[in-house]
C-alpha cells in the first residue's frame, strides 16, 4: 500500500511547483477569456462604427444626389453650359462642342429654337430642358415685342386698301373708330389710294398703326389716272391734284415761268408754299420731262 501511495506523494518543492502551475493555468484561462471578451466587445464596437459610417456615407450620397438634381433643375442661361453641365443635362459630347464653337464666335443664343438649331439636340431633350432656360430680361422683352408684332401676310393674302371695310379696319391693332373713319374718308377724297405711302397723310395714324395695317393690307387696285408733266400743267389743273391748293399751284407755275423750266423736284423746295414734305406722294401724280 505504501508503494502505491508513494506515487502520489510530493515533496514541498514539487507541491509548490504544482501550485504555481495551477495558478498559471488558471491565470492563462482568465487571460484568454478576457481577450475573447475584449475581442467580442471590440468587434461589437467596430460593427456599430461601421453602421454609423455607412449611415454617414448614405447621407452624403443622398445629399450629393439632391444637390445634383437641384443643380440640374436650377434655371440657367444656355449660352454658358459647361462640359459638366451639359453632361448632367444629358447632352452628347458633339452637341456640347457645337455650342462652344458657336459661342467662340461671340454669337448668342436667344431662344430654345436657336439652341436646338445650333446644338442639334433631340426634340425630347429640348422639351425636357427648355423650361429651365433663363435668358436676360432684354431677350424676353424682344421676344414679347416680336410676338406682339402682326404677322406679315403675303401679297395674295392681304386685303386691298381701296376696298377694306370699316369693320375690317377696326380689327387692326392701333386703329379705332375715329381712325377707321378718317382712312375711309381720305380714300374717298383721293378717289382711291395710288400707293401705300399715302397713309402718311392721315392725321393720327402713327407709325405703329401704319405698320400693323400694312402688314395685313396694301393697295391692289389703284384708280386710273394720268401723270401730268409739271412743266406743261396749268394752275387750275395743278390745283385739282391732291396736296395742292390754288395758291401753291399758282406759285409753282409762276416759278416755272420765271425760270423757264423746272429741272427737278428738289427745285420746288425753294417755293415757300410748296409742301416739300409730301414730295414722295406728289410724284405719284406729277413728272418732269
Amino acid at each position: 500500500m505504501k508503494s502505491k501511495l508513494s506515487h502520489f506523494r510530493f515533496n514541498k518543492r514539487e507541491q509548490n511547483g504544482i501550485f504555481v502551475f495551477i495558478i498559471l493555468l488558471v491565470l492563462g484561462f482568465f487571460i484568454i477569456a478576457f481577450k475573447e471578451h475584449l475581442f467580442v466587445g471590440a468587434r461589437t464596437v467596430s460593427l456599430k462604427q461601421d453602421k454609423v459610417y455607412e449611415a454617414q456615407i448614405d447621407s452624403l450620397k443622398q445629399k450629393a444626389a439632391a444637390e445634383r438634381v437641384a443643380y440640374q433643375q436650377k434655371p440657367f442661361n444656355p449660352n454658358f453650359i459647361s462640359d459638366y453641365k451639359g453632361y448632367l443635362l444629358g447632352m452628347k459630347v458633339d452637341e456640347i462642342e457645337r455650342l462652344h464653337a458657336f459661342r467662340a464666335k461671340e454669337q448668342w443664343i436667344n431662344s430654345a429654337q436657336e439652341f436646338q438649331a445650333v446644338t442639334k439636340v433631340s426634340d425630347s431633350l429640348l422639351t425636357a430642358i427648355a423650361p429651365l432656360f433663363k435668358f436676360p430680361d432684354w431677350v424676353k422683352q424682344n421676344q414679347i415685342r416680336k410676338a406682339a408684332e402682326p404677322k406679315h401676310l403675303s401679297y395674295a393674302n392681304k386685303s386691298d386698301l381701296n376696298t377694306i371695310t370699316f369693320e375690317e379696319l377696326l380689327q387692326v391693332k392701333g386703329i379705332g373708330e375715329v381712325l377707321a373713319n378718317r382712312i375711309i374718308k381720305y380714300r374717298t377724297k383721293l378717289g382711291g389710294f395710288l400707293h401705300d405711302i399715302q397713309l402718311k397723310d392721315i392725321y393720327g395714324l402713327n407709325y405703329e398703326a401704319q405698320k400693323n395695317l400694312l402688314a395685313q393690307s396694301t393697295v391692289k387696285t389703284p384708280p386710273a389716272h394720268s401723270i401730268r408733266d409739271l412743266n406743261t400743267i396749268e394752275v387750275i389743273e395743278l390745283s385739282e391734284i391732291p396736296y395742292f391748293n390754288y395758291e401753291s399751284a399758282r406759285d409753282v407755275v409762276q416759278y416755272r415761268k420765271l425760270h423757264q423750266k423746272i429741272k427737278n423736284f428738289n427745285e420746288l423746295a425753294k417755293i415757300e408754299s410748296f409742301p416739300a414734305h409730301k414730295l414722295d406722294r406728289i410724284q405719284l401724280y406729277l413728272k418732269i420731262d
